[in-house]
């Protein structure tokens, strides 16, 4: 427990993966989050005194250099699915990030992990996409070995994105397929990512590398959802909704997403027009030495709690109907 890392978002869906990691790898943990008192629980990931938790406000200089005193790495994790009020995507990726990387800078951090996302494009016509590539530029314009870290979408137990359309499936008796469900994505494991940022905090022989995270397989919005009506042991019409339409749904989610989570936004509808797998340019967990968990292996351990009778409901019939073959 020699190094120091703080991490930005460390309480958060993925930042908790990563700080257990970090804390298997022997690091000092500093825990920077907007409200320390909802994040006490962190400190029990480590052993005693291994992990500390502080506040810290991205848009706040001195309360970013009160999380960096002495730290050896940053790894910011910040980010947003949707903007609400003051919380918008340029001030919470490209200037939050910005503001990391200079104080990060003067306060003698040697090394800089960023998170971005898997399709982060400065010509992107989502805003979500376009201010993730900002980020990344930003970050680098100060810390030229900054490593970057792009995952697709990431699963696992607390996900925005099964669990939110597991809860639709129990409501609603059709699933949006927006743009006809064709989109494809690689989705990633939750405790895969926060191995292999635990790991990229901890290279130093690989300055300045951007990393793709995907999971072992490739599959359709249309395939997704097919799987998790599966293991949910529900029967929902899947609804094919062109692009034109989804758009109108999605300015609705935007007007309500000050007051509750959206089923879809605007950007989102953007989003989706666009495949969300890895290019094979960059390295990613196989490079990191990390075996990829399966979506089909991992989907069973959470979505149990949305079926009729719980946990051991119709097991056997669920198995057969992804692996048919036996």
């Amino acid at each position: 427990m020699q190094n120091l890392v703080t991490v930005f978002g460390g309480s958060g869906f993925v930042g908790t993966q990563a700080v257990r990691y970090l804390a298997k790898a022997g690091w000092r943990i500093r825990v920077a989050v907007r409200n320390p008192n909802l994040a006490y629980r962190m400190r029990l990931l480590g052993d005693v005194g291994q992990i500390d938790v502080v506040q810290a406000n991205l848009r706040d200089r001195p309360s970013l250099e009160r999380a960096l005193e002495g730290a050896t790495a940053t790894l910011n994790l910040v980010g947003l699915l949707y903007e609400t009020g003051r919380q918008g995507f340029q001030a919470v990726h490209v200037m939050g990030a910005r503001n990391v990387a200079e104080v990060s800078r003067a306060m003698g951090v040697e090394r800089l992990v960023q998170m971005s996302a898997l399709g982060a494009d400065e010509n992107s016509s989502a805003k979500y996409a376009r201010t993730k590539a900002e980020a990344e530029i930003e970050v680098r314009a100060v810390y030229p070995d900054a490593a970057i870290v792009r995952p697709s979408i990431v699963f696992g137990q607390g996900d925005g994105f099964f669990n939110r359309f597991a809860a639709m499936a129990q409501l609603s008796p059709a699933l949006p397929l927006i743009g006809g469900g064709a989109t494809r994505f690689q989705p990633v494991f939750v405790g895969d990512v926060g191995q292999a940022l635990a790991r990229i905090v901890g290279d130093v022989d690989n300055p300045g590398q951007t990393y793709e995270l995907g999971g072992p397989g490739v599959f359709t919005f249309r395939e997704l959802m097919e799987m998790l009506l599966v293991q949910i042991d529900q029967r929902r019409l899947l609804a094919p909704i062109p692009f034109s339409v989804a758009g109108l749904l999605g300015k609705v989610g935007d007007l309500t997403a000050a007051v509750l989570p959206p089923p879809v936004t605007s950007d989102q509808v953007e989003l989706l027009k666009t495949d969300n797998v890895v290019s094979g340019v960059y390295p990613g967990l196989a490079e990191l030495g990390i075996t990829p968990s399966t979506l089909e292996a991992i989907l069973p351990t959470y979505l149990y709690r949305y079926r009729k009778g719980g946990q051991y409901a119709d097991q056997e019939d669920r198995v057969m109907a992804v692996h048919p073959q036996g």
